[in-house]
């Protein structure tokens, strides 16, 4: 049986305590409105898209308005924020906001729920730092007032910024001295882990007292004649503070790369964000699934290594293909030529619709050396960022960027990063449902890039052995970031293991296992964000297998149909797909992989 869109009329919209009550109308496309962007389709517009907006909005301002890190008064805010609109979404009709309404009904609950346990979990973290930064709080004190539109008190926070070299000098030899004995001892000083995290918010506060001065030096004579010679010895008592927290408590070099060290969460976190993610299993389940999806990949490895004639050795035939690299100043003509062939591959196969004018605006920037050394392989979205060695590098490392980027690795993740990977989500999500970008997730954004490269390998997409040694790489690599990451965040694994694991088990180069570690552990990512990828693969996959392989749908409804939802994670997704409301007490339960610790799938 084909699908069916399914076709629901908003319900009534029910005014609710802070918000003002507001009709949303059926939306109809006009077919002349954009005729760049391929076909359109009329869409059910959701009840509650202009509060989820609304709530963006609001969350957007008080985040520019309350800028200083770790502050009680901005958390209790916060606080309020999140609280008040959560009592008001207990006044909504749910039944009646139909089932996008109702959709985006539990995007806003989960979203509610999980702000406040972030809170809660930037609390447990300055008390965890609350050794080493003990002074942090006269910052706090004068930048919030200033944020009040307060007068400035000159002479009081002259007095107070004069006060800091001292108690940083304090809390600097308290620690030393505890270093010290630890060493003696030959036991453990000072946390790295808070040292580091705490190296790190003196940064963001030193900026905010650059900020707080820079308001009134100059323009308040007296304000400069109190304050320019206290609040130059401060931030100066700052800055060599945070170098001696990276040098002698965390271990970093002058002139070296920082340590990685990393934040892991631990069990309880995990467990929140796993919640928040929308995933019923646990980290030892997910932990399974990985390990037998990489048991899948070194099977076919194996056979594309026995068909280069390297035998039983994967690894030599891993070698192999990491020589065949384009020579220096030609990867770009490789990105064009892969990001055809692409298309061409998703037009043959009627895979999804591709807009001309999605297919018309991407670019190439090449990266520069600082950034692959957190990102050694291309980045994505509208621009796909170039890993490539540049005249600046080390021999070495352009060595092992080439390799690293060879023509075979790169044909599996162009794909990824482009159509139809993040360009294409990112054309289709500004233009489509794009309220649901507050609720966004890797597992919808890597997850539905890394599902593409499932189903390319199924369709056939990898032509010679090289090819498929190549998109294999990448789908072990996805498995070894679920395993790496979460034991690290459960503290079963350190950074330098972690690095280990992907040269010894995956085959990496080890200066790109290390940029690759840095970058999961530097926190500009979340904790689950490398797991994200096969994982949320996966359920797309199982997503697939109901629907498409069923004959319920055919590959580009299913398609189009997630791209044009919007961001969300992946169990909603399928709430859509099957137009079937979840109920108003909804709790996480698909068990998109069966028993992964009992046999699998």
């Amino acid at each position: 049986m084909r699908f069916q869109p399914f076709a629901i009329r908003p319900g009534p919209f029910v005014a609710i305590a802070l918000l003002v009550a507001a009709s949303v109308p059926s939306v109809a496309v006009a077919q002349s409105s954009v005729p760049e962007a391929g076909p359109l389709v009329a869409l059910e517009t959701s009840t509650m898209r202009d509060l989820v907006e609304r709530y963006a909005a609001d969350r957007a301002g008080l985040a520019r308005r309350w800028t200083v890190p770790y502050s009680e008064t901005r958390r209790e805010r916060f606080r309020g924020f999140y609280s008040g609109w959560s009592q008001s979404m207990n006044s909504l009709l749910y039944e009646g906001l139909g089932v996008e309404g109702q959709i985006d009904y539990q995007l806003m609950r989960n979203e509610l729920r999980y702000r406040q346990t972030l809170l809660d979990r930037e609390e447990k973290l300055q008390r965890e730092m609350a050794a080493f930064l003990p002074f942090t709080n006269t910052i706090v004190e004068l930048e919030e007032r200033r944020r009040d539109r307060q007068p400035v008190a000159s002479e009081e926070a002259a007095r107070q910024l004069a006060d800091m070299p001292g108690v940083i000098a304090d809390v600097r030899a308290a620690l030393t001295e505890e270093q010290r004995a630890a060493e003696e001892a030959g036991g453990e000083g000072p946390s790295r882990i808070v040292a580091l995290r705490a190296a790190e918010t003196l940064g963001q506060m030193t900026r905010r007292l650059e900020s707080w001065y820079e308001h009134y030096a100059g323009y308040d004579p007296l304000f400069t004649w109190w304050n320019e010679d206290p609040y130059t010895r401060a931030k100066t008592a700052l800055e060599e503070y945070a170098a001696f927290l990276r040098e002698e408590i965390v271990g970093a070099r002058p002139g070296e790369d920082e340590p990685i060290v990393g934040d892991p969460i631990g069990a309880d976190g995990m467990a929140d964000d796993l919640r928040y993610e929308m995933i019923v299993y646990s980290p030892e389940e997910l932990i399974a699934i990985a390990e037998r999806e990489f048991a899948w990949c070194e099977a076919r490895m194996l056979e594309a290594s026995r068909d280069l004639g390297y035998g039983e050795d994967w690894k030599a035939a891993l070698e192999h293909v990491k020589t065949l690299h384009r020579a220096p100043g030609s990867q770009t003509a490789l990105v064009r030529e892969l990001a055809n062939e692409a298309v061409a591959f998703l037009e043959v196969h009627d895979l999804v619709t591709v807009p001309p004018l999605a297919n018309e605006i991407w670019r190439i920037e090449m990266m520069s050396p600082e950034r692959q050394k957190v990102a050694p392989f291309f980045l994505g979205g509208e621009t796909i960022q170039v890993a490539f060695p540049t005249d600046e590098m080390e021999h070495d490392d352009k060595l092992m960027s080439m390799r690293g980027n060879n023509e075979h690795f790169s044909r599996a993740t162009v794909h990824h990063e482009l159509i139809p990977g993040h360009h294409l989500q990112g054309f289709m999500t500004q233009r489509y449902n794009s309220h649901r970008g507050v609720f966004s997730t890797p597992f919808w954004g890597e997850g539905w890039a890394l599902y593409m490269e499932m189903l390319l390998w199924d369709l056939g997409f990898p032509q010679t052995p090289e090819d498929r040694v190549g998109m294999l790489f990448w789908r072990m690599h996805r498995a070894a970031r679920i395993i790496f990451s979460l034991s690290f965040h459960l503290e079963r694994m350190s950074p330098q293991e972690a690095i280990d694991f992907l040269v010894d088990r995956v085959g990496h180069e080890r200066a790109n296992a290390e940029a690759e570690v840095r970058r999961s552990f530097n926190g500009s990512y979340s904790p689950l964000y490398q797991v994200a990828y096969m994982i949320g693969g996966l359920q797309i996959r199982a997503l697939h297998e109901e629907l498409v392989q069923s004959g319920r749908m055919t590959n580009r409804e299913f398609h189009d149909t997630i791209l044009q939802g919007g961001r969300m994670p992946i169990e909603m997704v399928r709430a859509r797909l099957l137009g079937q409301a979840p109920n108003m007490d909804f709790v996480s339960s698909w068990r998109f992989y069966g028993d992964p610790l009992d046999g699998g799938p």
